[in-house]
């Protein structure tokens, strides 16, 4: 089957590391046009803005927004009223309401909308989930620790409204756990520590339930040294730690596991699957879960934050 064309909207530092290289290699998928107001690809026809893009593309079958969430919502409505077979970068939209409404949007207009969840493709993800079915959870921690200075540098846009601050790379932890827990996860309190000169929290502590175990997780955006991205399972049968990530996974009495990273190449070829089976993948779960810890959550006010 032929390759699908592809344009890429948001030129940023996740597109260069992970979509672009993604896309190379991809047998799916042609990227041959990119949009954005700052950033060009060398050898990839250029356009200010995703409306451009499409006027000037019409031949375009399919399109990948990078973009921050503020603001995407009417990007991806170009898209699917263009009927474009769409796939989102992380976390989907702003809120709960605009991908809801992308959904419909895109059902209406019979196109592929893909939502997707980067750290659910992890090397080991799928086996945690396998060797957690059928067992009884006891308790969950996750710890979720990064530096925003080495990730995130001079974003401002992470810190700001609708940038959602510590859960942009938190919500990557909620889409594992929503992956590999038998049961759902509920929110039952947080506390959300914000700069006095941000508005999006840089840190933060959510207290969860899954079935009847509780859960325990802690996102911060000041981690320095050693980063820490693990999630740890207490199970009738031993512990489950799930590390960097979700690409090394250690079970009782096993060897570690540990695979490549072929997160966004695994996105691309679910998207082109979905696309060729006419069918779309939209799980609000990790974005539910962040807005419930913004709903429930305490705000605790703290030092400045600059880059």
């Amino acid at each position: 089957m032929n390759s699908m064309k592809l344009g890429l909207v948001g030129i940023g530092k996740i597109a260069r590391d992970q979509h672009v290289p993604a896309l190379a290699r991809s047998i799916d998928f042609d990227l041959c046009a990119a949009a954005s107001r700052h950033n060009r690809l060398e050898g990839v026809d250029h356009y200010p803005n995703v409306e451009e893009m499409l006027a000037a593309r019409p031949e375009l079958d399919a399109v990948s927004l990078c973009t921050p969430p503020d603001g995407r919502y009417e990007q991806a409505a170009a898209v699917l009223r263009a009927g474009k077979h769409l796939m989102l970068e992380k976390p989907p939209a702003a809120t709960v309401s605009e991908i809801e409404a992308l959904a419909l949007m895109a059902a209406a207009s019979g196109v592929t909308l893909c939502a997707t969840w980067h750290s659910r493709e992890a090397a080991e993800v799928d086996a945690a989930r396998d060797w957690l079915a059928g067992k009884r959870i006891a308790a969950v921690r996750i710890r979720w620790k990064e530096d925003i200075r080495q990730w995130h540098p001079g974003q401002d846009w992470i810190l700001a409204a609708g940038g959602f601050g510590v859960f942009d790379p938190g919500i990557n932890a909620l889409s594992i756990a929503t992956q590999i827990l038998p049961d759902p996860l509920v929110v039952t309190g947080a506390v959300l520590s914000v700069p006095t000169n941000r508005v999006s929290p840089i840190a933060a502590s959510i207290a969860l339930r899954t079935g009847d175990a509780p859960v325990a997780a802690e996102f911060d955006f000041l981690q320095t040294g050693q980063q820490s991205w693990d999630i740890e399972v207490d199970t009738d049968a031993g512990v489950l730690r799930l590390r960097d990530g979700g690409s090394r996974l250690e079970l009782p009495d096993a060897a570690p596991l540990a695979g490549p990273n072929e997160e966004y190449a695994r996105l691309y070829r679910r998207f082109a699957e979905l696309v060729r089976a006419g069918e779309s993948d939209v799980d609000l779960r990790p974005l539910q879960l962040v807005a419930d810890a913004f709903l429930v959550g305490e705000r605790r006010v703290v030092e400045p934050f600059d880059f």
